[in-house]
């Protein structure tokens, strides 16, 4: 059963990956028809094809790369780092003007957003699935050796401004995400305006970077904070000692050997903390409905993962607590594109921890929809994550570039300005070095992003606790 699952989820991320990568390339396809290009090949992924058909003089092609598409339009630009020779290689074609070549690269991005658009009018008849803690600024753990303890924060605390920006919100792209602020603050301590109990106040942190090996993204800054989650049930795992103490779904931890908890949070911490220590009985208060009761639970090594922390086996309703909210297309399109234009705009900072490798490419975004596929909620998740994809994809390929179709449209616009083509020798030369440069860009990310995947899957494996008498 599980592989089929696996085997129906992987067909239906190649399914809605190949659908953005077709639609994009089709808009390049449908100008080159309209002003008359010659069209060589309309292919989905790079490299040599594996299957190709020819059919009314055009060439339509599936490539072994899971990368991208693209459409051969020898009237364009020469492209053969990346789309191989074609029949019109050796053949002198008429030149096209300036306004031809701005059309047909703008063609692309255009339709991308107009299936951003699509999807986003389905998502805002479907709505969109949000965790009901999503929204929260309040912190419900804080490491006590870690630097927003030692500058003052504490469980409870609420964050509403960070370095001047205010926050609504704990973990997103967002520029009013409290993770996005700090991983994009500038200074050596980050200033920080909390509440608590009413006033007030600030804590200046200096944020920490965990150490990675080189074959692992550098690591982002984080002062070792959690958002205050409701320690709410959502399931004992089988054969768990929550499951033999008769926990249920919907039962609320209340307190830990008679210390109150604010957050999910603190069961997990105390889990990790007995990883190296005795493992003793803890006293559960729980709230079952209008009743409040003990239960004494003592956490034990999984079977699986071998070398996994002690646990008491509980799933907390974090990402299973679900609302939906019911976004405009505008705003769902405004909100996307101002993701984008933030991380490039963090990009090119240097006095902040975004760079180049922590982009992500097709490998990424495969597992994202694979693991979106997995929840409950999976293709409402999808088609919003699409919305995302879709404009992002729409933008970054306007970035006056040379390959991407903004380097088309800025080398129309050069030749508009100087009446005349760029010569067709430099022009090759600057495609081939930019299409190398490209090349290479992807292969980092997608080693990057394969090593996450895996690192990912080994970490997330399922928890298994041994029967039963």
């Amino acid at each position: 059963m599980a592989t089929l699952k696996f085997i129906l989820i992987l067909l239906e991320v190649l399914m809605i990956f190949n659908l953005l990568i077709a639609v994009h390339e089709l808009g390049h396809f449908l100008a080159a028809k309209w002003r008359g290009l010659k069209i060589d090949r309309f292919a989905i992924w790079f490299g040599k094809p594996i299957w190709k058909k020819r059919i009314g003089g055009v060439e339509y092609a599936l490539g072994w790369i899971p990368a991208g598409g693209y459409v051969a339009l020898p009237q364009m630009a020469t492209m053969e780092a990346i789309e191989g020779t074609s029949e019109s290689s050796e053949k002198p074609l008429p030149n096209i003007s300036a306004l031809d070549k701005i059309i047909v690269a703008a063609a692309g991005p255009l339709f991308s957003l107009l299936l951003a658009v699509a999807f986003a009018v389905v998502v805002w008849g479907v709505g969109k699935p949000e965790a009901v803690g999503a929204k929260t600024t309040t912190l419900g753990w804080v490491d006590p050796n870690g630097p927003a303890w030692n500058s003052g924060l504490r469980p409870g605390d609420t964050i509403i401004e960070i370095g001047g920006h205010k926050v609504t919100e704990f973990s997103s792209p967002s520029p009013e995400s409290i993770t996005w602020r700090i991983i994009t603050s500038d200074s050596t301590n980050i200033p920080i305006k909390y509440l608590r109990e009413g006033k007030e106040q600030m804590a200046y942190p200096v944020p920490y970077r965990r150490a990675t090996h080189w074959y692992e993204r550098k690591a982002l800054r984080q002062i070792l904070i959690a958002p205050a989650i409701e320690p709410i049930v959502n399931r004992p795992l089988t054969n768990s000692p929550a499951q033999v103490a008769g926990l249920m779904r919907g039962d609320k931890i209340l307190a830990l050997n008679g210390e109150s908890i604010p957050s999910a949070h603190a069961v997990v911490h105390m889990e990790e903390a007995m990883t190296n220590g005795p493992l003793k009985p803890v006293t559960f208060t729980i709230q079952r409905g209008s009743e409040t009761f003990d239960r004494v639970l003592q956490a034990e090594k999984p079977l699986q993962p071998a070398d996994g922390s002690p646990s008491f086996g509980i799933e907390w309703m974090v990402n299973t607590n679900l609302t939906l909210s019911h976004p405009t297309p505008g705003q769902q399109i405004q909100d996307s594109a101002n993701q984008i234009l933030n991380t490039l705009g963090a990009l090119f900072s240097r006095n902040n921890d975004i760079g180049p490798q922590q982009l992500g490419g097709a490998v990424m975004i495969m597992r994202v929809y694979s693991n979106l596929f997995y929840n409950e909620e999976g293709w409402r998740l999808v088609l919003w994550f699409s919305v995302v994809l879709n404009v992002n994809l729409a933008l970054l390929n306007l970035l006056p570039f040379p390959v991407l179709d903004g380097g088309h449209i800025t080398l129309a616009l050069i030749e508009t300005i100087r009446r005349r083509p760029v010569s067709a020798r430099l022009l090759q030369y600057i495609q081939t070095a930019c299409a190398v440069v490209l090349i290479g860009f992807m292969l980092m990310i997608a080693f990057f992003d394969t090593g996450d995947w895996f690192r990912s899957a080994k970490s997330n494996k399922p928890i298994v606790f041994a029967p039963k008498n």
